[in-house]
Parts: C-alpha cells; structure tokens; sequence
C-alpha cells in the first residue's frame, strides 16, 4: 500500500515547495540584535512571525517585513535647501533677566502629607 501523500509536502517539481522557516536566534544574527528581543517582539505581536506550538519562527518574507517595519528614512525638510542657510529667528528684544525672590513670606510654605498608614499599629 503507497504511503498517503499529505497535500503540498510531496517533492514533486509541479508543487511549491515549504518556506523555509527561521528560529529566532537565526533571526537575531542576521538582524545583528538578540534573540531576547527578537522572541519579545513577536510575542508582543510588534513583528510578523509564525507560532509551531509554542516556538517562534519566520520566514524569509516575515525577515524583509522586519527590516521594513523598522527602517528609517532620512527627515525631509518642509522648505527648500535655501531656507535652511537662512537663520530660523532674530532675537528682536534681550530678554530681561527675572530678579531673585528672596525667601520671605511670598515663597510659598511646602507641607508633608500625612503618612498612608502607619508604621505600628497603635492605638492612640
């Protein structure tokens, strides 16, 4: 009796093959970060990834999604490369410095909050 073919793990030319799949340390190394942080962001769902029981793993197209998701693009400036050698603002007037308060009656008194609880219990 032939042995029962499961759909799309036989190794036949006509059918596509199984991705293959990544661990996280795998992830990681490639990344350039840790596993620690590869495993935690899949398990905070912030990165695409595939569970097989209770491991994570990724394929190659969850590994280009990563490096999409956290890539970044320089900053774009909102005017023209001549606004930028222009000065942002002219100080139009000296600020005046603000004269020291002396620790007279007009500083106001800080006060201690009552504790939560008690250290003891006492009764008084």
């Amino acid at each position: 009796m032939p042995p029962a073919r499961t759909p799309g793990l036989s190794g036949t030319e006509g059918e596509a093959a199984l991705p293959r799949l990544y661990r996280p340390e795998e992830i990681a190394e490639i990344l350039g970060c840790s596993a620690w942080w590869v495993k935690d962001r899949a398990r905070r769902r912030l990165i695409p990834h595939t569970r097989v029981g209770r491991a994570y793993r990724f394929t190659v197209g969850h590994l280009a999604e990563i490096v999409r998701l956290y890539e970044e693009r320089p900053a774009r400036p909102r005017q023209g490369v001549a606004a930028v050698a222009a000065p942002i603002s002219t100080p139009t007037a000296q600020a005046t410095p603000q004269p020291r308060r002396s620790l007279g009656a007009s500083a106001p008194r800080l006060r201690a909050r009552p504790p939560r609880r008690t250290q003891y219990d006492t009764v008084a």
